[in-house]
C-alpha cells in the first residue's frame, strides 16, 4: 500500500437500505477508475470488533486517509482514533443544501481539550454518506482532497526531490470478501478529545464499567461492550458535549458539529435536557441497572 496514493474507504450502512446501497455501489464503482487513490469497502465502522478484518485494513493504511460514511464527520474520526487509526482532522469543502444557509451561525466552537495522543503526519478526512443522494459530490471532493494532499506531499520533499520510500515493509492484504465480512451491531460512547477536558464527570457517573483511566491519567473508554445498548445517559452529564454515541437519533448525542446543526445555531443545553439533563441521565441509567 504507498503511501504516495490515498486510501479511500466506503463504509457501508447498517441493514440492507436500497437507496443507501445503491449510492455506495455507484460510489464505489467511481472511485475505482480514478487516479491516485485506492479503494476499500467495509461494514459500518461503528460495528467493526477488535477482530475484525476491515478494522485490521484501516490499521495497516499508513499514508492519508478518506473515509466515506453514514455518521458525522466528528464521530466518525474520533472513532477511528479510538481503534487507533490517528491523524490530523482532514477539513472537507463539501457542504450540504442546509450549511449553505446562515453559514457564519454554524461554526464549529474551537477546540479546548486535551487533544489526542501520538498523532501522525498524515490526514483523515471524513465524509458524511447522509449528506448527498448522488455519488457525484463525493467523488468531486475525494478528488479535490487527493490534489490537496499531493500538494502537501511536494511541500514536504526537500528541493523537490523524491522522498525515500521504506523498503522491505510487509503490509497485510484482505480481499473484499475479507474486508466484508459481517459484523455484529454494537452500542458504545465515543469521546472527542479536542473537547474532553479529562473531568472524570462520566466515570464517576457511569455504573457499568465502561470507563477507565490510562497509564497517563486520562479518562477512555475501556470496556466497550459493558455498555447498555440503548443507553446514552453519560454523554448527557458530560460538561463538553464530548461524549457522542454514533447511532443515536439525537444530533447533539450522535456527533453533529458542537455550535451547529444544518446550518443552525443549537441550544446544546435543551437538547441535553435542559435543567433536569442530569436528572434524565440517572433515570436512562437506573432503567439499565433493573433491566
Amino acid at each position: 500500500m504507498s503511501r504516495e496514493r490515498v486510501t479511500v474507504v466506503v463504509s457501508q450502512a447498517q441493514g440492507k437500505h436500497p437507496a443507501k446501497r445503491a449510492l455506495e455501489e455507484s460510489l464505489t464503482a467511481a472511485l475505482l477508475v480514478e487516479p491516485g487513490v485506492e479503494v476499500a469497502v467495509v461494514p459500518h465502522l461503528y460495528d467493526l470488533g477488535p477482530d475484525h478484518t476491515g478494522l485490521l485494513f484501516l490499521n495497516s493504511v499508513r499514508g492519508d486517509l478518506i473515509v466515506l460514511s453514514w455518521l458525522y464527520p466528528r464521530a466518525a474520526f474520533w472513532l477511528l482514533d479510538r481503534d487507533g487509526i490517528k491523524g490530523h482532522f482532514g477539513e472537507s469543502q463539501l457542504k450540504s443544501a442546509g450549511d449553505d444557509e446562515d453559514e457564519e451561525s454554524a461554526e464549529e466552537e474551537p477546540p479546548r481539550g486535551i487533544g489526542a495522543l501520538d498523532v501522525p503526519q498524515r490526514w483523515i478526512y471524513c465524509l458524511d454518506l447522509r449528506d448527498f443522494n448522488s455519488h457525484q459530490p463525493y467523488l468531486d471532493e475525494v478528488r479535490r482532497i487527493v490534489v490537496e494532499c499531493r500538494q502537501r506531499r511536494e511541500e514536504k520533499k526537500p528541493n523537490g526531490q523524491p522522498m525515500l520510500v521504506q523498503l522491505g515493509v510487509n503490509l497485510p492484504t484482505f480481499s473484499p470478501e475479507q474486508l466484508l465480512a459481517p459484523a455484529n451491531r454494537r452500542w458504545y460512547p465515543v469521546i472527542d478529545y479536542s473537547r474532553c477536558t479529562n473531568c472524570m464527570e462520566c466515570l464517576d457517573f457511569c455504573l457499568f464499567g465502561v470507563y477507565g483511566v490510562d497509564s497517563l491519567g486520562r479518562i477512555n473508554v475501556e470496556t466497550q461492550d459493558a455498555c447498555k445498548k440503548g443507553c446514552p445517559a453519560c454523554s448527557r452529564v458530560c460538561p463538553e458535549q464530548a461524549i457522542m454515541f454514533p447511532d443515536y437519533k439525537s444530533p447533539a448525542i450522535a456527533g453533529a458539529p458542537v455550535g451547529g446543526t444544518s446550518g443552525l445555531k443549537i441550544d446544546l443545553t435543551r437538547l441535553f435536557g435542559g435543567d433536569d439533563a442530569l436528572k434524565i441521565a440517572a433515570t436512562e441509567r437506573d432503567r439499565e441497572l433493573v433491566a
